[in-house]
């Protein structure tokens, strides 16, 4: 439940050189994809995440980790990975 940590303060997007989001994102996906109670909303969640991060135009991951070394929380990028797999399994089952 590290994800949990996240504080939405920014300092992941205002490092990324694409202005990405996607650590706060993966971290509040993860934070309620691991829970039981998370599990009946999943797919939308994951979904209307990621369209309101491309609709304000966040841009991109690229891997650089430049998110996860200004964390002040320490959220780990391998959230962005089980965003990932709960975006596109939510659109694999559309």
């Amino acid at each position: 439940m590290d994800a949990a940590a996240c504080i939405g303060c920014g300092a992941c997007a205002a490092a990324c050189k694409n202005g990405s989001a996607m650590l706060f994102v993966s971290a509040k996906v993860s934070q309620l994809a691991l829970l039981p109670q998370g599990k009946i909303e999943a797919a939308r969640r994951a979904k209307a995440m990621v369209a309101k991060m491309d609709e304000l135009g966040f841009g991109n991951c690229t891997n650089t980790q430049a998110c996860e070394t200004e964390c002040p929380k320490e959220i780990s990028i391998t959230n962005i990975a089980r965003l990932n797999r709960e975006f596109l399994s939510a659109k694999f089952n559309d």
